[in-house]
């Protein structure tokens, strides 16, 4: 084969607090309704039997610190803070050990989302991709290695937007943990090191404007940052 027509736009590399090296990202998954709090608020019941995903395209991420246009076709531009969980290993088919030691880190993330148009497929019973899979849609934070963080549990998840507090929880609200997401997950794909996962936001979520800055974190890891300029 020849030279290749055109460049493909590359994934964001995710820094590692306190480290010069880069985590890259490959895969990013989502989990929907993972705080019962959250799943009330828009309108739904949680499904206890399973979580469920969606996915959103790695390219169409940016690291924490950026300024990001008002994305076109919605009117009802979403906030969901959410914690990151960086797969190191490659696992399948894991138990709770092989899930625990397959995380690379932990990070702080933004699941930014085209509300009015994620309800609007959804009542139709169609896919949420215009909803969710946008571009700048996911906001990365640095990375902490999991054993420099240790366990989750007990700690805080807030986001506050031009200085206002608006989401404010404890990771054990989630109905799903980490060890329990990646088991499940790791049943239907072959997880690997670039996997990212995040694992659902709490109640508070509300619609940001151009101009709105938004800053969120999780107890011990480094915040994450966006400010929302005006549409192109």
């Amino acid at each position: 084969m020849g030279e290749i027509l055109f460049k493909l736009q590359e994934a964001p590399v995710i820094p590692v607090a306190g480290e010069p090296s880069g985590y890259p990202v490959g895969r990013i998954f989502c989990v929907g309704r993972n705080y019962a709090a959250h799943a009330a608020e828009m309108g739904n019941e949680v499904d206890r039997e399973a979580p469920f995903y969606f996915t959103k395209t790695a390219v169409n991420a940016v690291l924490t610190g950026a300024a990001v246009p008002y994305p076109p076709g919605t009117e009802n531009f979403h906030y969901e803070m959410e914690l990151s969980v960086a797969i190191g290993a490659p696992v399948f088919r894991a138990s709770a050990e092989e899930a625990r030691a397959a995380v690379f880190g932990y990070g702080c993330a933004l699941d930014m989302t085209r509300r009015d148009l994620q309800i609007r497929e959804r009542q139709k019973q169609r896919p949420w991709d215009l909803g969710k899979d946008l571009e700048n849609g996911t906001v990365l934070a640095p990375l902490t290695r999991a054993a420099d963080w240790g366990n989750p549990s007990g700690r805080r998840i807030w986001l506050e937007v031009n200085g206002e507090i608006r989401q404010d929880a404890a990771l054990e609200e989630m109905i799903w943990s980490v060890e329990e997401i990646i088991c499940h997950l790791s049943g239907y794909y072959h997880l690997r090191p670039g996997d990212v996962i995040l694992t659902g936001t709490p109640a508070g979520v509300g619609a940001v404007q151009a101009g709105d800055r938004m800053r969120g974190g999780v107890d011990g890891l480094p915040p994450v940052d966006l400010t929302l300029a005006a549409a192109e």
